[in-house]
């Protein structure tokens, strides 16, 4: 993985050319797909890193994301935006990205994982829109740190335990006591902040609403997936504690989830009702985690790619609404379709894939996440399908008061699109609607 590493920090002198950055992220992309075999549970290994099949296919959405990211941010280089600096802090943020899920040891995941707040609360707060981007970046920082200074007390803890934190050597807390819960709760709490679950997802509305179309796209398609990945890392650690405690995090998950959707349906921003939704699809991701059947981890894992993709091409489509009209309002940027005819396409193309329509990845993971939940508890069909219920609603919501109607008067003359804009919608819905098709290969990532 350090090659990799390595081709991140020599990307770093040629920020002062847009173009040398962007083309050279979509090759480095490339060059990690030929890497794509599943021979050994382990690979490519170097000092201190190395990734199996769960970390290579967050790296290489992390990879694809940012070359879409710095596609969709041409406003910056336009604006003389402090372009340079912008691409300086996409390729930390990358480089965080990489170290944090390529490390093969407990304690340098966590440093990278802390690490990777950093390139986004500086996108937040240096190309965020407005002056609100100062309460949503601190919320952030504070929501996430308040849960990590725990989770490094356990770490700690459990080197004493084992005297070692590599992944794979560290020794399971065996039993169900008292303080077994304590410390599961306390190592878990930071990732499912990260996630985030209901009652500990505030800070994700607000810095999305207040971010660029950069950090919007970069924390739904990749940042949340932190979370998970971390999850998927610890849990088996704590077995029995894991086992006992479960129902807490999946009614709170789905009952929660249920009133996010609701919450959607009174949405009048676009951003803050995908960030909901994203809320909403995560609180399902969390549940089949912490089930840790085989359907539930594979499912989440297939989730969370597709809700990447998904989540990051709508964030990406509101933005080019918000260049144009100048607002996010669905009350205002109503009857799109009557002048961006070709882009209402890719916002059918896109919502579908927002409520896990066939044929997009979404669909394969959420039916895998509800066997796995159901089977847990037969009490939970209600919640699940509540949940699916609404996510059509909302999404169809936004689609037809975004798409349909008559549209703003002040609007005299728009661009319907640009080809780099319908490139970049296409690079999000196509791995989207593509990846079904070998769903064996994908559904055997663990």
């Amino acid at each position: 993985m350090l090659k990799f590493m390595l081709a991140c920090i020599m990307l770093m002198p040629l920020v002062n050319s847009w173009w040398a950055v962007q083309s050279s992220l979509f090759i480095l992309t490339f060059i990690l797909m030929l890497y794509c075999h599943h021979d050994f549970s382990n690979y490519m290994a170097g000092w201190c890193f190395n990734i199996d099949s769960l970390g290579y296919i967050l790296i290489l959405l992390s990879f694809w994301i940012t070359a879409l990211v710095v596609c969709s941010s041409q406003k910056v280089l336009k604006e003389n935006n402090y372009p340079s600096l912008f691409l300086l802090v996409n390729i930390f943020l990358l480089f965080f990205l990489i170290m944090t899920f390529s490390a093969n040891d407990y304690l340098l995941f966590y440093i990278s994982f802390e690490s990777s707040l950093i390139p986004t609360l500086i996108l937040i707060l240096g190309w965020g829109y407005q002056p609100e981007r100062l309460q949503a970046g601190v919320y952030m920082l504070f929501y996430t740190l308040f849960a990590s200074l725990p989770l490094l007390v356990s770490l700690i803890s459990l080197y004493n335990m084992s005297g070692s934190l590599t992944l794979g050597l560290v020794e399971n807390v065996s039993g169900a006591g008292f303080i077994s819960c304590i410390w599961y709760v306390v190592t878990v709490f930071a990732f499912i902040v990260k996630l985030p679950m209901f009652l500990v997802h505030l800070w994700l509305p607000k810095a999305h609403v207040e971010a660029p179309v950069a950090g919007s796209m970069i924390l739904a398609g990749v940042l949340l997936k932190l979370g998970g990945y971390g999850l998927i890392r610890v849990l088996p650690l704590f077995g029995e504690a894991n086992k006992n405690l479960s129902w807490l995090w999946v009614s709170i998950s789905l009952v929660g989830g249920v009133v996010v959707s609701l919450m959607c349906l009174r949405q009048v921003d676009m951003k803050a009702l995908i960030a909901y939704s994203s809320v909403a699809h995560m609180g399902l991701v969390l549940s089949g985690l912490v089930v840790f059947g085989w359907w539930g981890v594979n499912g989440a894992v297939v989730v969370m790619i597709g809700h990447g993709l998904c989540s990051s091409g709508l964030f990406c489509l509101a933005n080019m609404v918000y260049e144009r009209i100048g607002s996010r309002s669905l009350l205002i940027s109503k009857g799109l379709m009557n002048f961006m005819p070709s882009m209402a396409l890719w916002w059918f193309l896109l919502s579908a894939g927002n409520m896990a329509a066939p044929p997009t990845l979404n669909l394969l993971g959420e039916i895998s996440l509800i066997i796995s939940v159901v089977s847990w508890s037969k009490v939970s069909m209600l919640s699940i399908s509540l949940l699916s219920f609404f996510s059509a609603a909302y999404t169809l919501y936004m689609f037809s008061l975004s798409q349909h109607g008559k549209y703003y008067s002040a609007l005299f003359s728009c661009c319907s699109g640009k080809v780099r804009e319908y490139l970049i919608l296409m690079l999000h819905w196509l791995p989207l609607n593509v990846l079904i098709l070998k769903g064996s290969t994908v559904m055997f990532i663990l």
